[in-house]
């Protein structure tokens, strides 16, 4: 895992990033009032936003991650090789990076097992000013995926 800020992305993260900021608007959330947004990079360098989607039953709530995962295969993605993330709330900025929770982590669990690339996951912050990045195996050590039924 690495500490840094958005200065020090390279052209390509940040580009992701911004792309999870954007998406990040279009959250729908009367629920919990937390704004979550994504973005995936392909190996093909196609770039797909999502946001999170509450629901009042709160078991079909959808999260950001999630919501730009499914878009991605929809539209055709096989490899993805980075996820961004990054959260407010609806009165203040979260000034901790947001990471993806469980079920997120095992869906991009997934797809790095299907893409058979590591994927590397960026978390952010509102100001971009403190974020991290790591590998989804560092995120989701001893992972449970596809591999686990040799069905890759």
């Amino acid at each position: 895992m690495k500490k840094t800020d958005f200065k020090k992305l390279n052209k390509v993260q940040q580009e992701l990033l911004e792309k999870a900021f954007e998406a990040m608007k279009n959250s729908y959330n009367p629920y919990s009032n937390f704004y979550v947004g994504a973005a995936i990079l392909s190996d093909d360098e196609r770039m797909v936003g999502g946001a999170n989607v509450e629901n009042a039953a709160y078991g079909t709530t959808v999260c950001a991650e999630c919501s730009a995962l499914v878009r991605a295969r929809a539209e055709g993605i096989k490899k993805i090789i980075k996820v961004a993330v990054i959260g407010r709330n609806s009165k203040q900025l979260v000034s901790d990076p947001v990471s993806p929770c469980g079920a997120c982590r095992q869906m991009i669990f997934e797809f790095s097992q299907v893409s058979d690339f590591d994927i590397e996951v960026i978390m952010s912050n509102t100001k971009m000013d403190k974020i991290i990045i790591a590998k989804i195996s560092e995120l989701l050590p001893l992972g449970f995926g596809p591999k686990s039924f040799d069905k890759i």
